[in-house]
């Protein structure tokens, strides 16, 4: 639904930060669209949102729009698209090029590579990297960017280290968040059920709500750790019963090995090799994807 103006009680525009007779200069016009617009990632705002709010022409919005676009491109902010006709107007999308998201994602297997961070089970501590917002909002615009022609509905996830990167993708892509848990919860109401092999060999169980999603739609499954990929195979089986796509499966962390997964087509941003030896050491290299051409 295209934006529209916030309006208080009294049905009139709330505009606080404004004076009644000042005219808004245009740097202030394009700090407070830009702040409005990458505020909600994929949600279309129309012209005269913006006009209503800075009393101000089509045309001198536009050309603020055109300014916002080019300062977005040759600072690597993102994206400002517009969208023509009589429903159209403008939305942000974040965008990162593929070169520096691979030079950011090989700064970070900088800090996770070595001894101290290993396991048992050639498993690798990261939870303090997938609890810093920074970190975990540039990986939701890099994996947004690479999935945003999918057309996705809705994100999927499994409880719970992989949400955060879940939700960042999310608002990156302007969509909803679907969490997958290990046990249906009450105050969701009935839920299907199912059974997969984790990648342990466990038989464990998947709920989700029957309410979450519906028939038709299609799911990006985001999630932060891919070992055999039993768990993301699960959450393509749980999609199946409720007649819904995956396009896409999108990890942090995969392990070498083993190299034949559950699944197929998935894209990480960083493998994990651990090395044998008296003190095991992890190798962390940005994924090979990364250092393709964008698309």
């Amino acid at each position: 639904m295209a934006g529209q103006p916030s309006k208080g009680l009294s049905g009139r525009l709330k505009e606080p930060w404004r004076k009644s007779m000042e005219k808004i200069r245009r740097n202030e016009r394009m700090s407070v669209m830009m702040k409005i617009l990458s505020g909600a990632p994929g949600k279309l705002f129309t012209l005269s949102y913006f006009c209503e709010l800075f009393g101000a022409a089509k045309s001198t919005v536009s050309e603020d729009i055109d300014g916002l676009r080019r300062v977005a491109k040759d600072f690597d902010l993102g994206e400002v698209e517009t969208v023509t006709g009589a429903a159209g107007g403008v939305m942000y999308r974040p965008r990162r090029e593929r070169e520096a998201a691979r030079a950011w994602v090989e700064e970070l297997c900088g800090r996770l590579s070595g001894t101290e961070r290993v396991l048992p089970g050639n498993f690798l501590y990261y939870s303090d990297i997938l609890s810093t917002p920074e970190i975990v909002n540039r990986m939701g615009e890099i994996m947004a960017t690479e999935f945003c022609g999918h057309q996705a509905d809705f994100v999927l996830t499994m409880e719970t280290k992989g949400i955060p990167v879940a939700f960042a993708t999310a608002n990156a892509l302007g969509i909803p968040l679907v969490i997958a848990r290990h046990s249906s919860k009450v105050y969701e109401g009935s839920a299907v059920n199912i059974n997969y092999v984790s990648g342990s060999g466990n038989i464990e169980t998947m709920s989700l709500s029957r309410r979450a999603v519906r028939e038709n739609q299609r799911a990006l499954i985001v999630d932060d750790f891919l070992k055999g990929g039993g768990t993301a195979r699960g959450m393509v089986e749980l999609m199946r019963e409720f007649n819904v796509q995956v396009v896409g499966t999108a990890f942090v962390m995969a392990t070498q090995a083993p190299q034949k997964k559950r699944i197929s087509g998935e894209k990480s941003l960083m493998t994990l090799e651990v090395t044998g030896g008296e003190i095991p050491e992890a190798i962390v290299r940005p994924a090979a994807w990364l250092s393709s051409a964008s698309l």
